[in-house]
């Protein structure tokens, strides 16, 4: 992990886009409910959620003062927005009833900061160059709780980012996906089946820092038997393809959080209509 992702103060820094200090419900499916926010509290909330689930369940390395804490945190935090998913149906506040997070960061924040997270595992400054007439934003620091990790979980959190990216009129949505473990070879089926069936094109490539970069072509395509990878692989990357995403013909290990680190990279112009009507506020399927 980059210095700059260590843990620090976690004061919200008032920005354009953080200065309302305010949550916004953006979809709801029976008890589940999704909020952007940028509330103290929410965050606060969010970086117990993210200990939870990538020190105690997935055995991810902070400093000393987070592992103190019990929270996740870094300077990014400061200036993101961040989703919450919530069971509305569990008694208490946003801290009991918390079962996920997105961390959001347009580029243009991202400029006036530290740039984009995904920049310390890869080049993302040359993407955004390549495309300078886009409008970029990188979604990061996903997690669910184990028990809600399903397909209507994933629905709803898109929902508010759909509605997140026709507000602020995004072109491109990427940001990096995990598997667990810091051993890709463990993951040589499903990482081959993204690279065979999934990989980005010559305009959307990024290349991975050269000294964490792994490739993720290690098995012939013949070999790969695709229903059984698709099946198998993380709720938040099966959604990924849904939509149309691509991924970088490289993975990164990232030792501080246990994790083999893929690109995922989706223009907006590449998802399909079937899945813009599914994901639209007003779709059936949120009535």
């Amino acid at each position: 992990m980059n210095v700059v992702n260590q843990p620090v103060d976690f004061q919200i820094v008032p920005t354009e886009t953080n200065a309302a200090k305010s949550s916004q419900t953006l979809g709801r499916i029976g008890s589940l409910e999704v909020r952007l926010t940028t509330n103290e509290k929410d965050i606060r909330a969010a970086q117990a959620l993210r200990y939870k689930i990538f020190v105690e369940e997935m055995g991810a390395t902070l400093s000393p003062s987070a592992m103190a804490l019990e929270l996740d945190f870094d300077t990014y935090d400061k200036y993101c927005e961040h989703f919450i998913l919530l069971d509305t149906s569990i008694l208490g506040g946003t801290n009991e009833q918390i079962i996920g997070t997105y961390r959001i960061l347009r580029q243009q924040v991202a400029d006036q900061h530290d740039g984009f997270y995904s920049q310390n595992e890869f080049d993302i400054n040359a993407l955004t160059k390549r495309h300078s007439d886009k409008r970029f934003v990188e979604l990061g620091r996903s997690c669910v709780l184990k028990e809600y990790r399903t397909r209507r979980s994933v629905e709803l959190l898109w929902q508010g980012i759909w509605a997140y990216a026709g507000q602020h009129e995004i072109d491109v949505m990427f940001g990096c996906a995990s598997f667990f473990g810091g051993v890709p070879a463990a993951h040589a089926h499903a990482l081959s089946f993204l690279y065979h069936y999934a990989k980005t094109s010559d305009e959307w490539s990024v290349a991975a820092n050269p000294a964490i970069a792994h490739e993720i072509d290690l098995m012939p395509k013949e070999a790969i038997v695709t229903k059984q990878v698709f099946a198998a692989l993380p709720p938040l990357i099966k959604g990924y393809l849904r939509l149309g995403a691509s991924f970088a013909p490289q993975a990164v290990i990232d030792k501080d959080f246990n994790t083999t680190d893929v690109l995922v990279m989706l223009p907006v112009s590449q998802i399909s209509e079937r899945y813009i009507k599914h994901y639209r506020p007003n779709a059936d399927r949120f009535n």
